[in-house]
């Protein structure tokens, strides 16, 4: 039976005086990919960045299971946590647009035991995004939106993330860069075993990939599924996505 790898439980967070997210509990299971569903405004990100330690939640646990060690993030520091193994591809990307491919990729190198394997881990950024190895040279501003998201994702393989948070990636692109994106995610779950949570508002792409997930509605866990075809399934989501 798999342990889990992230456990969220009654969670509170926000910004100042203003509550964003009310008693959020959510686990994401060793090697599987969890969706988090919602709308723009719900508190998707809100929930990220508190795992990262950037929100600092008022109430609340979150614990993550790294190398059969049970370790509390909260009170860590972002960077603490990054050592760690928990790594954020961001929403809007956040490259440094006049660097290079290359550069931006090795900044992600930011991890002591990613740095001593930068070459193998550019390999295996170039294997999964072959359009990167080809544009190694080019200035990341000058690229397509789905070119910029690939950087993203491989600037955070470059860390060796033992657990990827990825924040909204199909945002601002094409649909077609939509399903090869997502579809990438899912490929790199099973090559690496690694764990993902994912934050998506596009329901009909996350579901292909997504083992389980959860609708957060009004910064409130409003439904959470089992697995995919739960998802599919609840009336909750078809209100909210489908227009049922």
């Amino acid at each position: 039976m798999a342990h889990d790898a992230l456990t969220i439980e009654g969670l509170d967070a926000g910004y100042g005086a203003v509550r964003v997210l009310h008693d959020v509990s959510l686990r994401v299971p060793e090697g599987q990919i969890v969706a988090l569903l919602g709308t723009n405004g719900n508190g998707k990100s809100t929930l990220m960045q508190a795992v990262l330690g950037l929100v600092r939640p008022t109430r609340g646990t979150i614990r993550a299971r790294i190398d059969g060690r049970e370790l509390d993030l909260i009170g860590r520091a972002p960077e603490e946590i990054v050592d760690l193994g928990v790594v954020l591809v961001p929403e809007g990307r956040r490259l440094f647009r006049d660097l290079t491919v290359e550069e931006n990729l090795v900044l992600g190198a930011w991890r002591a035991t990613a740095r001593q394997q930068i070459a193998a881990n550019l390999r295996l950024v170039f294997e999964t995004f072959p359009r990167l190895q080809e544009r190694r040279r080019q200035k990341v501003g000058s690229m397509s939106g789905g070119e910029q998201q690939m950087v993203a994702i491989g600037r955070a393989l470059m860390s060796m993330p033992r657990i990827l948070l990825v924040d909204e990636p199909s945002v601002g692109l094409a649909p077609i860069m939509v399903k090869q994106v997502i579809e990438t995610i899912g490929s790199l779950k099973a090559k690496l075993g690694l764990t993902v949570l994912m934050a998506e508002q596009n329901f009909t792409q996350a579901i292909r990939i997504a083992d389980r997930g959860s609708v957060l509605v009004h910064g409130a866990i409003a439904f959470e599924g089992e697995s995919a075809e739960a998802l599919g399934d609840n009336h909750l989501v078809r209100q909210f996505y489908l227009g049922a």
